[in-house]
């Protein structure tokens, strides 16, 4: 029997029946716009063939003025059939089933000819959009149900009808965005008349045998959003629309509360979902924050859905279903909800990926061929470089050895999952560990290699990370200053007020570690939404607690300085770095730029400011923490290159800079590629 009898069930549709209750959520990856329609359709069928239910597909524009962006793919000509029937052929000849979503961004969209119901200008975007008047809501619904029409034509089993996030028929809903008095505005009624007219228009033009998602925005969390009552009335008028599944969308793009990040706790939004089960009889699917086949059948089997979506971890493994269905889910690579190559990459132009699996989206061209010779390769150092280099090489069959001299494998990964909001590093550390021992890869810890102990290896690998940079303050080496390092594992005592030297990616995980006392939040849902201001919607309009977010006190009181001129956390990640400076802003953090530090006395840090070092004070401290950056760890790489021995330098003892896990296991991944 099954470990989980309710997630891989199938689920009847009544024409059509998918063979699990698992829902490869959208994704924007960028890869429609490269144009090369093998590289798209390899994406897709990976995942087919690792077992997934039911995929959908990046948002898929139905015109221009509804385009994301000037560039974004679009689903409007004969050539667009004939291009992603190369992803539906591909993707049905791996016994996989696939939708299209249809995304008309409305105001969200990136260009100057965006529409929208209101010309009221969103806060992400710089263009204001144009008013629709009665021919353009007509042109924007034709324009949907013809996409559908050409998605059926290219060979979909679907369409999702992107009505969430904020995007265009979201905004027709509330009156946040809507402000029309005609018979597209003003009550509930009338408001809600374009998503339902929508998704009656696609059945029309697709027929009774084709699966329909439309994704309904269950909790805005911006004000004046929807209630539950007209979230419910809207899921019975899009049922009888002629919808066949109702996915759940969480929160708009402009909403100040997180929703996806790694700090969000599991399945945060089931209970969502849940209010809305009975209420119609097509299947619901719940969203967010799930990551693993023990989550999601914990979601399926207390009744809070149909079925799960799950986008990310997707992409951390394409196998996830395969892998759940064969007693192996110790296997799946872990999304750990960083952002960092998916989220980031798409809002900053680039083609995503995932940091803990660099090949998502890159399987044509990063491919891990198994090798007709084996050879004996050294890796000095088990952080992220150095174990992705590892797994890389011993899938393909080379037997590999690891060096290093702690006592555990993991490298930083150890010092990050000690950070409040970061628990999913240390399932990371336990795949880890899992994948070295399934592959037979010989570990020895508390080992300090010299270059002499590689002479019997054919590749040698440093991957020996790096240390902490010296800033050089005078006052420093006092008792009450601690190196980052001794902070996160443990072993410092720390004062009551506490002064942070450095305000990039370390600083930030250090005070937010510093702040907390006690559980974190990610571990405690109803402690989570009481910190961010997240209510239940049937009390609360948008579900936004009207006093607020409620942050537990503050365990220490932090002051954080950098001597950058520039705003601190400026190098964070484009979609989280705002939630970890309104988390720590929220604990009453003193963040300080473009500051000289002077010297650390007994009285604290006292700093300056500008050429002329004016301004003088004094920062009180008990503690002092340095977070001054790194250097890279290279004096293994050099004294073999110094006997002549060539080595591969990867990681952070290649580069220092923020500790970059994304780049460092991407780096090992390609080496191993190559060896």
């Amino acid at each position: 029997m099954s470990n989980y009898p309710h997630m891989l069930s199938p689920l009847d549709l009544g024409f059509t029946t998918l063979k699990n209750r698992v829902l490869m959520g959208s994704m924007h990856t960028g890869l429609e716009e490269t144009k090369d329609w093998n590289r798209v359709a390899e994406f897709y069928a990976a995942r087919a063939r690792g077992g997934v239910g039911l995929m959908v597909t990046g948002g898929i524009g139905p015109n221009m003025e509804g385009s994301v962006l000037p560039g974004a793919a679009m689903m409007t000509t004969d050539e667009d059939v004939e291009n992603h029937k190369i992803v539906t052929d591909r993707v049905h000849a791996a016994d996989g089933k696939i939708a299209m979503q249809i995304l008309h961004a409305g105001r969200y969209a990136y260009g100057p000819k965006c529409v929208a119901p209101s010309a009221i200008k969103s806060p992400i975007s710089p263009f204001p959009p144009t008013e629709l008047d009665e021919a353009g809501i007509e042109k924007q619904i034709a324009d949907i149900a013809a996409c559908a029409g050409l998605a059926q034509q290219a060979g979909y089993d679907g369409v999702e009808v992107m009505g969430s996030e904020g995007y265009f028929l979201n905004q027709f809903l509330v009156t946040h965005t809507n402000k029309r008095t005609d018979r597209w505005g003003g009550s509930y009624e009338n408001r809600m008349r374009l998503p339902v007219e929508v998704v009656r228009r696609v059945r029309e033009t697709v027929g009774p045998d084709f699966i329909i998602i439309y994704r309904l925005s269950m909790i805005d969390l911006v004000p004046n959003g929807s209630t539950y009552e007209e979230v419910a009335q809207l899921a019975v008028e899009i049922e009888k629309a002629g919808a066949t599944i109702i996915n759940t969308g969480i929160g708009w793009h402009e909403a100040r509360i997180p929703t996806i990040a790694t700090s969000v706790p599991r399945a945060a939004f089931a209970w969502v979902t849940k209010k809305l089960m009975g209420k119609v009889s097509i299947p619901l699917i719940t969203s967010n924050r799930i990551n693993t086949p023990e989550v999601a059948e914990e979601v399926l089997s207390t009744g809070c859905a149909d079925m799960v979506s799950m986008a990310r971890p997707m992409l951390a493994d394409a196998e996830f279903v395969n892998k759940a269905a064969a007693g192996k889910s110790a296997h799946i690579a872990p999304c750990i909800g960083c952002n960092q190559a998916c989220l980031d990459h798409t809002f900053g132009g680039k083609i995503s990926s995932c940091l803990v699996n660099p090949r998502a989206c890159y399987e044509t061209e990063l491919v891990l061929e198994a090798v007709s010779t084996a050879k004996k390769i050294a890796i000095v150092g088990a952080g992220p470089a150095g174990l992705s280099t590892a797994l890389a090489a011993a899938e393909r069959g080379h037997a590999v050895t690891v060096f290093d001299r702690a006592s555990e494998i993991g490298g930083q990964l150890n010092l990050a999952k000690q950070v409040a909001g970061k628990e999913e590093f240390w399932g990371f550390v336990d795949w880890y560990r899992t994948m070295v021992a399934h592959y037979g890869i010989s570990v020895h810890l508390n080992t300090e290699v010299s270059a002499n102990d590689l002479d019997g290896f054919d590749e040698v690998i440093i991957a020996t990370g790096v240390t902490p940079r010296d800033p050089q303050i005078e006052g420093q080496n006092r008792d009450n200053v601690f190196s980052y390092i001794d902070v996160l594992n443990g072993t410092a005592k720390v004062g009551q007020h506490v002064a942070v030297i450095g305000a990039g990616g370390i600083g930030f995980d250090v005070s937010e570690h510093l702040v907390h006392d006690g559980d974190s939040t990610t571990l405690n849902l109803p402690e989570w939404m009481r910190e961010w201001g997240v209510a239940d919607t049937s009390e609360h309009r948008s579900g936004l607690a009207p006093e607020g977010p409620q942050p537990h006190k503050p365990a220490r009181a932090v002051t954080m300085m950098q001597r950058k001129p520039s705003k601190p956390g400026k190098g964070l990640g484009k979609t989280t770095g705002w939630i970890h400076r309104a988390s720590l802003t929220m604990k009453n953090v003193q963040m300080i730029a473009g500051v000289n530090y002077e010297r650390i006395d007994d009285d604290g840090v006292h700093i300056s400011f500008g050429e002329g070092r004016e301004r003088p004070q004094v920062i009180p401290a008990d503690t002092v923490v340095l977070c001054a950056g790194q250097l890279s760890d290279r004096s293994l790489a050099d004294a073999l290159e110094a006997r002549g021995r060539s080595c591969h330098v990867i990681g952070g003892a290649d580069v220092a800079s923020e500790l970059d896990a994304k780049r460092a296991i991407d780096q090992g991944t390609r080496l191993a590629a190559t060896l």
